[in-house]
Parts: structure tokens; sequence; C-alpha cells
């Protein structure tokens, strides 16, 4: 059975400049897409419009947000990655599944769904040995 522990002993092992980029692009990605929900929120309105007979439209409103923009950072420096990732998965299978509910994105489905992978793979692979998670692990 695979832990945790021994997730990120193989990670460590395997660890590559490459992915440590991709990992800090995907934060950057996430932050990014936080601040565009902040800054024009009549977009994020528009797009869980297909939602609004479910109720709970405004507490998705403000969980999208913060969690793209406070995960976006940890995830960049990898910090509590596997967490900030987690969170982050109801909001990318809300933004696939609102592509069936509503008006079809190609673009933005795609998007979703590669966005839904790299942060998948993440869950799995953690921070990897270039981030603040390894660093205060090793100082301990």
């Amino acid at each position: 059975m695979m832990t945790i522990k021994s997730l990120n002993k193989w990670a460590n092992a395997h660890t590559y400049y490459p992915l440590d980029l991709l990992r800090v692009a995907l934060g950057i990605f996430f932050f990014i897409k936080g601040l565009q929900f902040i800054s024009q929120t009549h977009m994020l309105t528009e797009l869980i419009a297909p939602l609004k007979g479910f109720g709970g439209v405004m507490l998705i409103v403000h969980y999208i947000a913060p969690v793209h923009l406070v995960g976006g950072i940890l995830i960049a420096v990898g910090l509590l990655t596997r967490w900030a990732l987690i969170v982050q998965l109801p909001i990318l299978i809300g933004a696939i599944l609102i592509n069936f509910m509503g008006v079809m994105d190609v673009g933005n489905l795609i998007l979703a769904i590669v966005v839904l992978l790299v942060t998948t793979f993440f869950i799995y692979y953690g921070s990897g040995k270039h981030s603040l998670d390894y660093y205060f692990k090793m100082g301990s």
C-alpha cells in the first residue's frame, strides 16, 4: 500500500526541474484565475449562471476566488501542496461540468481537463524536492 511518505520518497528521488516549473506554473495559473474572478466578478457570475437553480451560488462565488488565490501561492512555492491542490478539485470538476450544463466552450473544456489532469498528477507526485514542503521537512 502506498503511503504519503512512500510517495514523497519516490518523488524526491525522481525530482526534475521541469516538473518543479510545471508546479510553479500551475500555481501561477490558479493565482491569475483568482485575480480574474475578483476583478471581473461578472465573468464568474456568467460562468456559474447554469447553477442558479441549485442554490448556494454566492457560496460558490466566495469560494472560488480565495481558493485560487491562496492555493495558487501555496502551490507555486510548494507549501501544503497536496492540500492546496485537493481544494481546487471541486472547482475544476465544476469547470468541466459547467460546459455540459450551459454553453459548450471547447477551449475552456480542454483547459479545465488539462488543469485537472496536472492537478491530479501533483496530488500524487507531491511538491518535489525544490519546495517549501521539502525544505521544512528536511529542517526538522
